[in-house]
């Protein structure tokens, strides 16, 4: 085996390893409502690692990240922008969800300043063993967890920012956000400039590589 291929594999047993770990997470109260923790999934390799808020309800359920709407529409758009999904890593900068009920639906809830500290490490974590060449964060929560308060979604989507995290961040919406827009026009003129962020975003990473 080449020093390459054990690095590798080194890192997909490092990476099972504390996804084993966070499965037990208690550091904060999420845990209770949850059905189970949703650690990240996707390449030990990737060059680009996408964070998102939190799972869904779906992925809950399921107990992996981006399967559910938001997460089809991502994988859509990573494809159309040029991407590979399935080599990337995706993930959340908090691993449960957090939910209220409405009916007999469980609604999201943002998860507050607290929560997201607590579940900090497993992020801090994924990075370090993946060692992605650039993160796309997902949204203003991913964005406040890898850049901090001075940085805007809106004002600043498709850039890209240094991160005390390591590699660089670049910064676009959730696509959660577009299957919220109030009808079809919208929704189809936000899928496109998603699309078109992401297209900018990995030309972007490609060309710095």
């Amino acid at each position: 085996m080449t020093a390459r291929r054990q690095d590798d594999a080194d890192r997909e047993r490092a990476l099972a390893r504390l996804r084993k770990n966070a499965e037990g997470c208690r550091n904060c109260d999420l845990w209770k409502n949850a059905t189970q923790t949703v650690f990240g999934s996707g390449s030990a390799t990737a060059r680009v690692m996408f964070v998102g808020e939190q799972p869904g309800d779906v992925e809950d359920v399921e107990g992996e990240p981006f399967v559910g709407p938001a997460g089809r529409l991502l994988r859509e758009a990573i494809v159309e922008g040029g991407g590979d999904p399935a080599q990337m890593y995706l993930t959340n900068a908090v691993k449960h969800f957090k939910w209220e009920p409405r009916g007999k639906r469980r609604i999201h809830e943002r998860p507050n300043r607290e929560e997201i500290l607590a579940c900090r490490m497993w992020l801090q974590e994924e990075v370090a063993l993946v060692r992605p060449r650039a993160i796309v964060a997902l949204g203003a929560t991913a964005v406040s967890v890898l850049l901090g308060s001075k940085v805007r979604v809106m004002r600043d989507r498709g850039g890209f920012f240094p991160s005390a995290l390591g590699p660089r961040v670049a910064v676009t919406v959730h696509p959660s956000s577009i299957l919220r827009a109030p009808d079809a026009n919208a929704r189809a003129l936000a899928r496109k400039a998603f699309v078109t962020d992401l297209r900018r975003i990995l030309r972007g990473i490609k060309e710095s590589s």
